[in-house]
């Protein structure tokens, strides 16, 4: 069967072996990606495809008495209108427990949960085909997070024992840390003051612009091939084999081009679906949301709800804090295990503080289901920590950034997890840093007309002409882990390929790894130019043939498929040398002090010794690597203790905001940031990536939430779930640090998540600063401003 039909994507990168690392070579998709011809997962074609729907439930809970597909059946064009009963194999999947069925069995327990899905040969005829299938529901209330926590009362979302990680009621999980003896009478005495605070956060979509897409299609083998945007395709594959009975070989998956990812595409959502639909009709099948349905296609960040209490003496030293957590998991578990063990374990932020006790559980409700987004469960704690602080500092009468420094955590620094700091934690360097760059101009500017309107909060809209408007400045710092934890066998893959072509050296670099717009593809060929002294790298496509390269998350993937292009690269550079030694009889001492540089091979006093096309011939050299960071351990459930995390990264911003204080209207007038990223691999990425994570922290903080009230879902659309557009976004100076960590490839740190992290809390301590309101709920809205 002929394979699908896709423009231009990614392929061959071309440019000066000098662009190696700490170079910025331009992405090799980003002219294509400006001028509008990257291919897409939405722009994939077959001549011979099908076009997948999914019906989905408007209730968040309900029986279901039956499903009536006749009328849909009956409608020309249609080719298949599949429920649960017509899954070859098993009917339930999940990241990280078999808890979420495929389609609904006997019960929906969100609003949007998938029920039937139609294949058809046009996407009209199939919308019109879901609108005949008649379901009967018996509807129930829906269970929200403090329902959830009384089970005996309100019931379960899932019948207690079932498809979950414990047999108590809601829960999806808990994590426990205990550190020191916080509880006790006599710690307590020693805190001159004590400060208490509840705080929320809303939930927060990944508003990705590409929506959730892929093409399935039928092999002459019974096997499917899948063209999809997503973030780990071994993964998806692992979940979607038992459900399509079939043999990992038989399920092959490459990655088709993503238009954003930021967590969202972590679980599988339409890929199941359309491999079902292809195997099922024998024909090719296409699925892509419309910007409704992949509000309800992904999870989303967890809702939380927070309350800490910190103790402190006089002089702002930190003797206590006690934290419970509760996350609002949604229906399913997705990764909230891990959400919950990151919010545990960093819940206290980048502080040294003897005696901490923090209590984070995730809840089943019937609200949707929360996943993985950007920052993982720390973003929310570190609104709680840095509110506190703030809190803290104004009770101690002291300088809220003083206070941060002054229990600043550095290495050597022991977490309450009990783990040690063993690298670089520069937290009181990155508040000095940022603290001390210049502010920005005076809150608006005038000219001959009056007020420039453009700088003023609501300004372009003409809603206010400078009356009321007053100026805040805020601080917030983070800490964020970076790669898999908790034990979790964290690996990835690199395949490289020396060769010459045309007179030329060239390597190949083929790995699993997600390119959701990280710039993995760029980095990969950096370090490969680095490592073996050659212009010319390809980056192959990523798919299924190799071995895994894990998730495109938690700000792993240049640590972990980056070391393993490494070790590939130094792997094929041994094979290259070992062959020259062989030929030439260099001897062992020669061959140590050999490098490969511009097409060749030079010595210690970057003599040529030989030139890389002779060595290599008609022999290509081909290596394979796993890499793998070094071990972590799971958190004891008790207390807590445990070496959880294989590396930690810190962010800090000052925001400086305008409030209208009459109209509750905010402009962030600047969002200045300091971090120290280990070393900066490509340093135009790097500052791409701190100005992403800090926008999408921006966002949470003034205007992201999907509102869900009784279960529903009220507002998904880019319409009514307002994300940061050019005009929301201001200067963003940024003071980069580049302090090795002694155990990661080139000393480099995860850069992407951290300054997600403490951007929202550094807004909202500037809009406290303007208005003197509490504000313990993000996103701050103008009604919390001005009490309407």
């Amino acid at each position: 069967m002929a394979g699908p039909t896709t423009p231009r994507n990614l392929s061959a990168v071309s440019a000066p072996g000098r662009d190696g690392i700490g170079a910025s070579p331009p992405r090799p998709d980003g002219i294509l990606k400006v001028k509008g011809d990257f291919a897409y997962a939405s722009d994939l074609w077959h001549e011979d495809m099908l076009w997948g729907t999914t019906l989905r439930s408007p209730h968040a809970r309900a029986r279901i008495r039956s499903v009536d597909v006749s009328a849909a059946l009956a409608l020309p064009g249609v080719y298949a209108v599949l429920t649960h009963e017509d899954i070859p194999g098993s009917k339930f999947y999940g990241l990280e427990i078999a808890d979420q069925p495929v389609l609904a069995i006997d019960e929906v327990r969100f609003h949007g949960e998938p029920i039937a899905i139609v294949a058809a040969d046009h996407p009209e005829t199939a919308r019109r085909a879901v609108a005949r299938i008649v379901v009967d529901y018996d509807v129930s209330p829906a269970i929200g997070p403090v329902e959830a926590l009384d089970p005996e009362r309100y019931g379960h979302v899932h019948a207690p024992a079932d498809y979950k990680a414990h047999a108590s009621g809601n829960i999806v999980h808990s994590q426990h840390v205990h550190h020191g003896d916080g509880d006790s009478a006599e710690v307590r005495a020693r805190a001159d003051v004590i400060v208490r605070g509840e705080y929320e956060v809303g939930m927060q979509d990944q508003a990705f612009l590409g929506p959730e897409s892929g093409l399935a299609v039928p092999a002459e083998d019974g096997g499917i091939d899948l063209y999809i945007a997503t973030q780990w395709l071994h993964v998806d594959r692992q979940q979607m084999c038992p459900v399509l009975a079939l043999p990992p070989e038989k399920v092959r998956l490459t990655l088709a081009g993503v238009g954003g990812a930021f967590g969202g595409r972590e679980d599988i959502s339409m890929q199941v679906h359309a491999c079902l639909l292809a195997q099922y009709t024998g024909k090719p099948v296409k699925i892509v949301y419309n910007r409704e349905e992949s509000f309800f296609g992904h999870v989303h960040r967890h809702p939380a709800t927070m309350v800490f209490e910190h103790g402190a003496t006089r002089d702002g030293r930190l003797v206590f804090v006690r934290a419970e957590i509760v996350l609002d998991g949604g229906a399913y578990a997705s990764s909230s295990p891990a959400v919950v063990g990151n919010a545990a374990s960093l819940g206290i932020g980048p502080y040294v503080i003897p005696n901490a006790s923090i209590d984070a559980t995730a809840v089943y409700t019937n609200n949707p289901p929360c996943g993985a987004m950007r920052g993982f469960g720390a973003v929310q704690m570190c609104f709680g920590y840095e509110s506190q602080m703030d809190r803290l500092a104004a009770e101690l009468g002291m300088d809220p950034v003083k206070l941060r420094r002054l229990n600043a955590m550095e290495q050597g620094s022991v977490l309450p997890t009990g783990q040690v700091v063993d690298a670089p934690a520069p937290v009181a360097e990155l508040l000095r840093r940022v603290e001390a760059m210049p502010l920005p101009a005076a809150a608006y500017r005038r000219t001959g007309d009056g007020v420039d309107l453009r700088e003023l909060p609501g300004g372009v809209s003409n809603s206010t002409h400078g009356e009321g408007v007053v100026r805040g400045i805020g601080y917030g710092v983070g800490i964020k882990n970076v790669g898999f934890s908790e034990g979790f066998d964290d690996y990835s893959t690199a395949r490289v390929r020396l060769e010459v072509i045309n007179g030329a050296p060239v390597a190949l670099v083929h790995t699993a790894m997600a390119e959701v717009g990280q710039g993995g593809v760029t980095v990969h060929a950096q370090i490969v130019r680095t490592e073996l002294g050659v212009d010319l790298v390809t980056i192959a496509p990523a798919d299924t043939r190799v071995g895994s390269a894990g998730s495109t998350s938690a700000s792993r993937q240049t640590y972990m498929t980056g070391g393993a292009v490494k070790s590939a690269a130094e792997a094929v550079r041994g094979t290259v040398l070992a062959r020259g030694r062989r030929r030439h009889g260099w001897t062992p001492d020669l061959v140590a002090g050999l490098r490969l540089v511009d097409g060749k091979v030079v010595d210690r006093a970057d003599a040529v010794v030989a030139d890389l096309v002779d060595l290599l011939g008609d022999e290509p050299v081909d290596e394979t690597v796993e890499f793998r960071h070094r071990p972590t351990q799971a958190f004891d459930r008790l207390t807590g203790q445990g070496f959880g995390h294989v590396q930690y990264t810190f962010c800090a911003h000052r925001a400086v905001v305008d409030v209208d204080v009459e109209l509750g209207l905010v402009k962030v007038v600047e969002l200045a940031a300091a971090q120290d990223v280990g070393k900066a691999m490509n340093p135009l990425a790097v500052l791409g990536q701190i100005h992403g994570g800090s926008t999408q922290g921006l966002g949470l903080a003034v205007m992201e939430e999907i509102v869900v009230a009784e279960g529903r879902v009220r507002n998904p659309s880019f319409t009514d779930y307002l994300i940061p557009t050019i005009l929301d976004t201001p200067p963003m100076p940024v003071d980069v640090l580049e302090l090795a960590d002694p155990h990661a490839p080139y000393g480099l740190r995860g850069a992407g998540e951290a300054p997600t992290l403490s951007a929202t809390p550094a807004i909202v301590a500037a809009i406290r600063a303007a208005t003197g309101l509490a504000l313990n709920r993000v996103p701050v809205r103008p009604e919390h401003l001005t009490g309407i």
